[in-house]
């Protein structure tokens, strides 16, 4: 598990190390030489090397000076240039022209706006150069807390970052600019800072969490899932949740669906279909809301929105299953919408919730799409609603009412295909009706989404790839748990 920490609370985290007795120059020095010890490792060795590094007048700029220290003590070619009191701009081309490596410790997480002048300059001709870049804890120009980068920011290989990793790393365009990731200990303890934490799960921590079969089991008695969707040209998004869940360990899947007609096209495989009340068009009627409220007696969770539409007869059926619905609740799709302009139903909820909105859906359900800060946005929705978000995009956020989240790394833009939202709904459903809470829900199913597309082969990948992958991934999971 690694934290991910706010500048803010990073620096608090720091005065809190510094409280304990640790200086401000030992803090400097371990950042430094951890960022040498990188730098040495992308050069592959000390002899006959060249590194180039751009410092700036903060603490940036300080574990610069360090590690250039350290590297001319290895052996290595170690040129250094400050941007303060002006930066010679012939001799830095110069020496980018024949060095093997650019350290770019310029500015940390504490930027704010664009780069300009002859910051602007050596991030320019770092992208010229062609040499590799290694960024000190922030590839500058990326903004710590959003990601978000305004006009020219430099474009690392590599960013070393001490102690947790940093919003600005893994939103936005900070997340392509940051280039590979490494977290080094400097002595700093995340957990000293302020605020619920933000993390981010690895192979082990799912592991660890994923549910485990008891011996005897029957198909009831392992997760039994409700699913309420579909419409005329819809009824595929009920299929693709119902095959998540059902890979994703749930023992009994029931597909309910308006009209008896819907049935006959859902009907087949695993997935059982049952016809709920429907209008004259196929769509779903508020009737329906009695008789699935009826059926849950047998069911541990419900899924409710995939390709339901939005006819209003439609939409009183999903507020009143959302208000009254005892079991823990996947809402997605058409139920967000049904949503949209009153939260009601979700604060008259007992059970768990789990909202899983695109930016959309999000801005219908908040009143206001997430903003340049996602993970402050979807926080305050997971409060205004009392339900866990889990907020799509490149990268996923999950986000508890009171303030805890997990950023999900795993997926990319090979998921960006119709379809694959409901194979994750069906999947956080699964271990909602396996009996995980909905926090860890929804971050698991996120993190299985996206390796079940690794291994799916992201070439062309379609939603219908991820269900049958997603057993191989349990399988390296279980192997990680046991070691067998």
């Amino acid at each position: 598990m690694e934290f991910v920490l706010t500048p803010e609370q990073m620096g608090a985290a720091d005065r809190a190390a510094v409280q304990a007795g640790t200086t401000v120059e030992q803090l400097m020095e371990r950042a430094g030489r951890a960022l040498a010890r990188s730098v040495r490792d992308v050069l592959g060795g000390t002899y006959g090397r060249r590194a180039v590094i751009v410092t700036g007048k903060g603490n940036n700029g300080g574990d610069g000076l360090v590690a250039a220290r350290v590297l001319a003590a290895d052996g290595i070619r170690a040129e250094v240039f400050p941007l303060d009191p002006g930066l010679d701009r012939a001799a830095l081309e110069a020496s980018l022209s024949r060095s093997h490596v650019a350290v770019d410790a310029m500015f940390g997480t504490g930027l704010r706006g664009a780069l300009d002048g002859d910051a602007a300059w050596a991030a320019a001709a770092f992208d010229a150069a062609g040499v590799p870049v290694v960024a000190c804890d922030i590839p500058s120009g990326v903004d710590g807390v959003t990601g978000a980068i305004s006009g020219v920011a430099v474009r690392a290989d590599l960013t070393v970052t001490f102690a947790a990793l940093k919003p600005g790393l893994v939103l936005g365009g900070g997340r392509e600019h940051a280039g590979s990731i490494r977290v080094v200990p400097i002595g700093v303890d995340p957990t000293a800072a302020p605020g619920a934490p933000a993390y981010v799960l690895d192979a082990a921590d799912v592991a660890a969490l994923l549910p485990e079969r008891p011996f005897e089991s029957h198909k009831w008695s392992v997760g039994s899932l409700l699913v309420v969707g579909g419409s005329p040209g819809m009824l595929g998004a009920t299929n693709l949740v119902a095959m998540g869940a059902l890979r994703a360990g749930a023992g009994m899947v029931v597909v309910g669906v308006p009209g008896e007609e819907a049935t006959r096209r859902v009907a087949g495989g695993e997935a059982v279909a049952r016809a709920l009340a429907a209008t004259q068009d196929g769509r779903l009627d508020e009737p329906a809301a009695k008789e699935v409220l009826a059926a849950l007696e047998r069911f541990t969770a419900l899924a409710v929105g995939p390709g339901l539409g939005t006819d209003e007869r439609t939409v009183a059926a999903v507020r009143r299953v959302v208000a009254e619905a005892p079991v823990p609740l996947v809402v997605d799709a058409d139920g967000l919408n049904a949503l949209a302009g009153d939260l009601a139903p979700l604060r008259e909820r007992t059970a768990e919730t789990v909202l899983t909105p695109h930016d959309g859906e999000f801005a219908r359900l908040a009143g206001a799409p997430p903003g340049p800060d996602r993970l402050a946005g979807v926080r305050a929705l997971a409060v205004q609603t009392g339900a866990v978000v889990l907020l799509k995009g490149s990268t996923t956020l999950v986000a508890h009412p009171d303030g805890r989240a997990v950023v999900n790394l795993n997926g990319g833009p090979w998921l960006a295909t119709a379809g694959t939202g409901d194979v994750l709904t069906g999947v956080i459903a699964a271990l909602l009706a396996q009996g995980l809470p909905a926090l860890e829900a929804a971050a698991l199913a996120a993190w299985l989404h996206g390796r079940a597309a690794d291994h799916a082969g992201h070439a062309g990948l379609v939603a219908g790839d991820l269900p049958p992958a997603l057993p191989a991934v349990l399988a390296a999971l279980e192997a990680e748990r046991t070691g067998v």
